[in-house]
């Protein structure tokens, strides 16, 4: 009798149970919630899905994410080798070489002005960077902090990498994305704060045909101008625009079938939960999480303000031919920030269609965005 209830009572202690502490439920807690927006409120599943399941599985199972000189048999957590494809920068480069792949960089082309609404859009950057300097980070922590700004989680966690902040890429990556995710909620008051219901109204003219040539030289100059002037950015310019090139070369249709679908869902799979696995309660749970999850949401809607009010000087240049709802589109998350361009410009006049409109500054906001973090590389000589 003995022997059975020593084994029962051996069962129970090697349940989550006795080892889990008031953060893991918190945390536990935080995930479930993540999956509800992305489930029921369908707030970019993709992303949300896996980083909340990799979330829950960690402060579950914290030894998912052991690192090996941690275990007695020497290997490591699975998540752990997911999340050292993220400390080496291979994820988030891959994840821009599906993105170059997927996206139409023909408004960009017809509307060269918008790379000016992308670079304005970058504000928020600069903004977060120096308040993160007054709340006390160093100067390359802040500088990984301040990405966020750009709602471009893969340039997040490319940054916190590369300047050596791996303690704080989990916060880091976290709040990128799920401010990413929340860019529906987040952007059109702030939209709507800064332009007058007239100025939403505004209908822009029909965009110039882009011819193939245009299409199939554009990534091979932006390559070569960029990497010219900051080559740390290779990695992730040098991949969008090569995703980009599969595409519009039109010669190799697997390889933009692959990058696009394929490579992009298995990295997205990778990259989320092992994001999700940075949050165990002992990581998360301190004060420069709550800081950096606040200069986040400072850094976005600076962003967001900052490309807006460029699009209403703009406006005012261009005598109203420029709707200025198109500069809250500078910021990185594509398309999305482009959808709700064209969302709040529906609300004020349903007949008014924005979103190619708005997809030249959302992609020029994604170079911006990996430019911002190359001049933070090489201002800190990485």
């Amino acid at each position: 009798m003995s022997y059975v209830t020593e084994t029962l009572s051996n069962l129970i202690h090697q349940t989550a149970f006795f080892n889990l502490t008031w953060g893991n439920y918190l945390m536990i807690a935080v995930a479930c919630v993540f999956l509800f927006l992305a489930i029921k409120k369908g707030f970019e599943p993709l992303l949300l899905v896996p980083i909340a399941f990799g979330m829950l599985l960690v402060n579950i199972y914290p030894d998912i994410m052991a690192n090996p000189e941690d275990m007695s048999n020497g290997v490591g957590g699975l998540l752990h080798y997911f999340y050292l494809l993220d400390e080496w920068s291979i994820l988030p480069s891959l994840i821009f070489m599906g993105v170059g792949a997927m996206t139409d960089f023909g408004p960009l082309i017809a509307n060269p002005k918008s790379f000016l609404l992308g670079a304005a859009a970058q504000l928020g950057i600069y903004v977060a960077y120096f308040l993160a300097i007054f709340l006390g980070f160093n100067g390359k922590a802040a500088a990984a902090i301040s990405i966020i700004g750009g709602a471009d989680g893969p340039t997040s966690i490319f940054l916190a990498g590369k300047l050596g902040q791996t303690t704080l890429m989990g916060p880091i990556a976290v709040a990128a994305y799920s401010y990413m995710s929340l860019v529906p909620i987040i952007q059109p008051p702030i939209m709507k704060l800064c332009t007058t219901e007239k100025e939403r109204k505004i209908k822009m003219d029909q965009l110039r045909p882009v011819s193939k040539l245009e299409k199939i030289l554009f990534p091979i100059v932006i390559t070569i101008v960029v990497c010219l002037l900051l080559p740390t950015t290779a990695p992730l310019v040098g991949m969008l625009m090569l995703g980009n090139l599969f595409r519009e070369s039109g010669v190799v249709k697997q390889l933009t079938e692959t990058a696009s679908n394929a490579l992009m869902y298995i990295v997205v799979i990778l990259l989320g939960t092992s994001v999700g696995a940075s949050t165990s309660a002992e990581a998360f749970l301190n004060v420069d999480t709550l800081k950096i999850v606040v200069l986040g949401l400072v850094a976005f809607a600076f962003g967001t303000f900052g490309g807006c009010m460029l699009g209403k000087l703009m406006c005012k240049l261009s005598g109203g031919k420029i709707n200025p709802l198109i500069g809250s589109a500078g910021v990185s998350a594509v398309p999305m920030a482009a959808r709700v361009s064209q969302k709040v410009g529906a609300e004020a006049d349903p007949t008014n269609f924005l979103l190619m409109h708005a997809m030249g500054p959302n992609v020029a906001g994604v170079i911006g965005t990996a430019v911002a973090a190359g001049t933070f590389m090489a201002i800190f000589g990485v």
